[in-house]
């Protein structure tokens, strides 16, 4: 049929040609140009016009919309649509096509999809491109690196706190000012995700991986060499910026290649290392500011994380799903010439623009939602006791004449405390899995409330530790009494962190990468905020007071896994995004109208 009109388009140029020639001979040249500027003009409108059309048939095919769900549904697809950057105008006609066998050169023979009449490009069963078919040995590699990834970023958000008092004196500034280095990296955690990840959904994961882990290994440089302390505050902020896309990026490379009933362990490991980081921090640069100067702080976070970027950038590959099968629809489209071959995500019409608010926007509605509210503050507690930890040490120890080397090893107990609750990880998965099983058995999803069970046990584990610390910090008090207590702090941390992760993901399933945007965005910045408070506070309060303070906030934070774990069913029924699986879809379709009213009066 396309080649019928093909055949009438030619004969009526033909006949147009024929009668307007005479005419156009007897025009002036300068005439002549205009009209064969005007002819471009209306063929570039007509080929938009044909791109306009094409969008408006994928947007309005019922078919492609079924479709779409189905596929959604079959990948678990999570958080907002993504924009498909590449629907570029077809190159071929079908009567090409028609002669012309695009399974030749098609190595996983895509069938033509009968709804749609288009070619779906997905992962077929045993692909070798899928990241979950790689061997298992290779996948505990990329998870020990992406841990390492996370470790590092971690890491040089607090080995700083190692010689503040040595910049200070250089630059002739107070000690409250150097402590900015510590906030302005961690705020820089809470801003960076709420762009990296919409981006890293549209251009795979590996080139943001690769562009922000270079920007931050080169800007520790000028850290080092700062003359000033404007230099130094500005490139650390600028560091936060560009390390904060892997901690906001590995949970879902980790997704992309362990199934769920696998992934225990492995986000375990993810959620232990931004603990680790920050506790071996003081310790190493303790003992370098000591020996050295606080420049060789900077210098050794330089060779670490340089060493990190190159084992990454060299061994760890793409794993985002919809980057690998869209790339593989392109490749399709080019080495056959049909342009029928399209991937799930080349099926989502959406303006960049409209994608871009979303994704900025939907996070700080979900902060409304009373499950992500509460678990974000419980979650901010506990990120910004860790970040206490680094300024309260050194006045409680202080105090007994110790060194900065010395004080950076009472956080051993920190660090021993996390190993502890890491290594149960596998333990508490199989539990997890046990529990489900009925559920999964029935062809039900089990409900997110069994992922609060850990939270339940470990969530004491803090205020009591926090309780030992205040009141053994007296000086005349042996230094193992507060040293002691940091056992427990670890456990506390450990244990709570992946769990509130898990809760929220299983509550949110289609708006899951949002809801963790939002408990980001406030974690990181009460985080930010705690070091610029914390030494002040000690002095007004005194250590034992201080720190009570802090452990009655956390005891009353105990109460929240146990509301959710008895009435967190009936709050997720009345939300207007949390997921329901009998009623996902339209529940969904609420959200999303309650979503555009929301981002059209804050345009207003």
């Amino acid at each position: 049929m396309s080649s019928n009109i093909d055949e009438v388009d030619i004969a009526s140029i033909n006949s147009d040609i024929s009668r307007f020639s005479p005419a156009v001979a007897e025009q002036p040249e300068h005439q002549n140009s205009l009209k064969i500027m005007r002819t471009i003009s209306n063929i570039r409108q007509q080929e938009q016009a044909d791109h306009n059309n094409l969008e408006r048939l994928i947007s309005n095919n019922a078919g492609v919309s079924r479709v779409v769900t189905r596929l959604e549904e079959r990948a678990g697809a999570l958080g907002p649509l993504e924009v498909p950057l590449d629907l570029e105008k077809p190159a071929t006609k079908h009567s090409i096509i028609e002669d012309y066998n695009p399974t030749e050169q098609d190595e996983w023979q895509y069938p033509i999809d009968q709804e749609t009449g288009l070619r779906l490009v997905e992962f077929l069963e045993g692909d070798n491109d899928d990241p979950r078919n790689i061997s298992d040995s290779k996948k505990w590699y990329y998870t020990i690196v992406l841990g390492l990834v996370c470790f590092t970023v971690a890491f040089g958000s607090a080995v700083v706190t190692g010689d503040i008092a040595g910049p200070a004196k250089e630059f002739n500034v107070s000690v409250e000012v150097v402590i900015l280095t510590v906030t302005l990296f961690v705020l820089g955690f809470g801003f960076g995700p709420l762009v990296f990840a919409p981006l890293s959904e549209e251009l795979g994961r590996y080139p943001i991986y690769g562009v922000t882990l270079f920007l931050a290994v080169i800007f520790v440089i000028p850290c080092a060499l700062a003359k000033n302390i404007g230099t130094l505050l500005v490139c650390r902020l600028i560091d936060g910026l560009a390390f904060s896309a892997p901690m906001c990026l590995i949970g879902g490379s980790l997704a992309d290649i362990w199934p769920a009933e696998k992934r225990g362990v492995a986000m375990a490991i993810f959620s232990a290392a931004p603990f680790m980081g920050p506790i071996i921090g003081p310790l190493v640069g303790g003992f370098i500011g000591d020996n050295t100067s606080w420049r060789w702080i900077y210098w050794t976070l330089l060779i670490f994380s340089g060493v990190i970027y190159v084992i990454f950038m060299t061994s760890v590959p793409e794993t985002h799903h919809a980057t690998i099968l869209k790339k593989r629809a392109k490749k399709l489209r080019r080495v056959t010439g049909d342009d029928r071959y399209r991937s799930l995500t080349e099926l989502k019409i959406r303006n960049i623009a409209e994608t871009a608010k979303v994704s900025l926007l939907r996070p700080f509605l979900l902060l409304s939602e009373l499950i992500v509210f509460l678990i974000t503050i419980y979650m901010s507690v506990i990120y910004g006791l860790l970040y206490m930890f680094f300024f309260a040490y050194p006045v409680v120890y202080g105090d007994k004449g110790w060194s900065d080397s010395k004080i950076g090893l009472m956080f051993i107990p920190i660090l021993v405390g996390v190993f502890i609750a890491t290594s149960f990880a596998p333990w508490i998965n199989r539990d997890y899995n046990r529990r489900a099983q009925p559920y999964r058995d029935r062809g039900e999803m089990p409900p997110p409330e069994l992922r609060l069970i850990p939270m339940m046990i470990g969530c004491w584990f803090v205020p009591v530790s926090l309780f030992c610390f205040a009141w053994t910090s007296y000086e005349w008090v042996h230094w193992a009494g507060p040293c002691i207590s940091g056992l427990g702090a670890g456990i506390g941390f450990a244990v709570l962190y992946n769990p509130a992760n898990n809760y929220i993901v299983d509550s949110y399933q289609h708006y899951a990468a949002s809801a963790l945007a939002a408990k980001t965005f406030v974690r990181s910045i009460w985080g930010a905020c705690c070091p610029l408070f914390t030494i002040q506070m000690y002095h007004r309060l005194g250590n034992e007071w201080a720190t009570s303070l802090m452990a009655f906030i956390s005891l009353a934070c105990c109460m929240i896994p146990f509301l959710f774990y008895r009435y967190g069913a009936v709050i997720r029924e009345k939300s207007k995004y949390a997921y329901a699986p009998e009623s996902g879809e339209a529940k969904t379709d609420d959200a999303e109208k309650h979503l555009n009213s929301s981002r059209s009066s804050v345009s207003e």
